[in-house]
């Protein structure tokens, strides 16, 4: 039998379900499964670097669902792979995890500062332009890495109606499903060093600007 995460009621599992199920659409379908004091933390990337020297921002999609305390993990699954368990209050999880360079990325857990809030509907205004944007730059029946490379240049971009955010925050709040109908949420901004954390009701979006490679300033060395 599979292995299954408990919830302690019927909603958590089930909303796990819908972000996999919307996680699995993404470019991307890794999600990463990190539980630990009755708190799991489930992740997507909408958007990340494709490898060294691709200055793409890191932008992920969290969740925090309530779980089993007696859980402590942290795994890294197809999202399409996630189904109900025996019971609504269980998810299946698959026989084997995947791997995501995004998944070895975790953001501070601490010193974040206020910054000016986003209105919802400037979100949604972000990520029609976005779509728009990508719409009117591909050609017909283009291939797979022009529409990642087009894709990484609309949404990687900073958006001046965010306050310089990347375009990519709309896009992953739009994906993940964070975006109310109504459209009448104020979403909190934080930040500290490269990070920002934009959060609304239904989930969060952190992103990391840049692709840093731990190299450090090259340096002159030697006598004058």
């Amino acid at each position: 039998m599979s292995p299954q995460l408990v919830f302690p009621d019927p909603r958590p599992a089930a909303d796990l379900l819908t972000f996999a199920a919307r996680a699995a659409r993404l470019a991307d379908p890794a999600v990463r499964l990190r539980a630990s004091g009755g708190t799991l933390a489930v992740s997507a990337a909408p958007l990340s670097p494709r490898g060294f020297g691709d200055d793409t921002p890191t932008v992920l999609g969290m969740r925090f669902l309530r779980i089993d305390p007696e859980l402590e993990c942290d795994l890294v699954v197809d999202a399409g792979t996630l189904r109900a368990g025996d019971d609504p209050m269980r998810v299946a999880l698959p026989d084997s995890g995947v791997s995501a360079a995004w998944a070895g990325i975790s953001p501070p857990r601490g010193g974040w500062v206020p910054g000016e809030p986003v209105a919802e509907a400037v979100l949604a205004r972000a990520v029609r332009r976005g779509v728009d944007a990508v719409a009117t730059a591909l050609p017909a029946s283009p291939g797979e890495d022009l529409v990642r490379t087009v894709r990484a240049a609309v949404w990687g971009s900073p958006d001046a109606e965010l306050g310089g955010l990347a375009a990519g925050v709309a896009f992953a709040a739009d994906a993940l499903g964070f975006l109310g109908a109504d459209l009448d949420e104020q979403a909190s901004v934080l930040r500290t060093g490269t990070w920002t954390r934009v959060s609304l009701t239904r989930g969060h979006v952190l992103v990391r600007a840049g692709n840093p490679t731990g190299l450090t300033t090259v340096r002159a060395t030697g006598g004058r």
